[in-house]
């Protein structure tokens, strides 16, 4: 019988041809690859807006119960409370999702072991939204504009939020120079 005619045969044919660093290369890229699609896997949960700590950062109750989960916006940078349109920046969150039902999907943990996670609202991106009204950046990575680089150029093109001022300062160079705001009084 000839091995060519077997079912898969040409394909087992042109991968003997290849090279082994390049099939070490295409290995490790499935895994990165099947890896991804595990974190974006993860189940998600759904619940209540309980509270809005700034911009960026609100708590959710589960509709599944337990306590409230503190979850950080993945993608985005918005303004310190104590900067320049810090309150707002807040005020914006507050007003697209205080109280209402979210989806939340947790991509991953930061230093702190705060969630960062991707929220929807009515099947809406929050992220996506606050840095398409100028209440927040997309959060960048070197030379990468980052997940809403798009929604950014929009906003600073329209001059919305924080793009309205000649140069807005980002959060992560505001605290470099003025360190953290202080703890609000109780």
């Amino acid at each position: 019988m000839n091995p060519m005619n077997l079912p898969g045969a040409p394909a087992m044919a042109v991968c003997a041809r290849l090279s082994a660093n390049f099939r070490r290369r295409a290995v490790g890229l499935f895994a990165i690859w099947m890896i991804a699609g595990t974190v974006h896997a993860t189940p998600g949960f759904v619940g209540k807006v309980s509270h809005v700590s700034d911009g960026d950062t609100l708590w959710v109750q589960p509709d599944g119960g337990g306590a409230p989960r503190k979850i950080r916006l993945d993608g985005i940078d918005a303004p310190e409370l104590c900067q320049p349109g810090g309150v707002a920046s807040r005020q914006a969150l507050e007003q697209a999702a205080l109280n209402r039902r979210v989806e939340v999907r947790v991509r991953r943990h930061d230093d702190y072991g705060r969630e960062l996670a991707r929220v929807q609202v009515d099947h809406q991106d929050l992220g996506a939204l606050l840095v398409r009204e100028g209440q927040a950046w997309s959060y960048r990575w070197r030379r990468h504009p980052g997940p809403y680089g798009a929604e950014e150029a929009q906003a600073r093109q329209a001059r919305r939020g924080l793009f309205a001022a000649a140069s807005p300062e980002r959060p992560r160079d505001f605290r470099q120079r003025h360190g953290p705001c202080p703890a609000p009084a109780r």
